[in-house]
């Protein structure tokens, strides 16, 4: 088989597997819905060594395995309207992309599917993503904390893992380090 022949096979086995895949945002049309003009966004990164990705992992009770996380932060009249971030992972063997808006007080605003490669009868649904909503890393805690998907087991961890993995990330990373940067005690007079 020449070069050529092996090259055509390989783009055609790679767009027939792909053949399934459903975007229903991209990232840019996400932002959109939720930061609203006249909110200004701003992109972020985060870069975890090894250490802190193992800690959030603890806190969240999921795997944390990208190591360059990357945020936006929304502002309106000077003020943070909210932080968006993305996550994908594996349902059960093919990929699904979330929007997590996290609100100012380090709760779930709103949840956005963007892409969901499984098929359709795995998709969490709306209703289904409305309980998390005011939702904190503690109210997430236990099987409890979220009704499964009937039908779509893997498809409800997977969602829930995504948000609690970026709740722990939001709160020992983001959150925390503006909130240790508030001042301290007043400074002593010099004698």
């Amino acid at each position: 088989m020449t070069r050529r022949a092996i090259l055509v096979a390989l783009i055609a086995l790679t767009v027939a597997g792909r053949a399934g895949a459903r975007v229903y945002l991209t990232t840019q049309q996400a932002l959109d819905v939720v930061f609203p003009r006249p909110t200004t966004v701003e992109r972020r990164t985060l870069y975890l060594n090894e250490a802190q990705a193992r800690r959030a992992a603890e806190a969240a009770g999921a795997p944390v395995e990208m190591r360059v996380v990357p945020y936006y932060v929304g502002s309106r009249d000077a003020r943070v309207a909210g932080y968006a971030y993305f996550d994908t992972h594996l349902v059960r063997t093919l990929p699904e992309t979330i929007l997590v808006l996290v609100g100012p007080a380090g709760d779930v605003a709103r949840i956005e599917i963007l892409s969901f490669d499984e098929p359709e009868d795995y998709l969490p649904g709306e209703r289904w993503l409305r309980q998390f909503p005011g939702r904190t890393l503690a109210d997430l805690g236990g099987r409890e904390g979220v009704r499964a998907l009937t039908g779509a087991t893997l498809s409800s961890r997977a969602v829930t893992q995504a948000v609690r993995r970026i709740l722990a990330l939001h709160r020992l990373y983001v959150a925390a380090p503006a909130a240790s940067a508030s001042p301290g005690p007043p400074p002593k007079p010099a004698p």
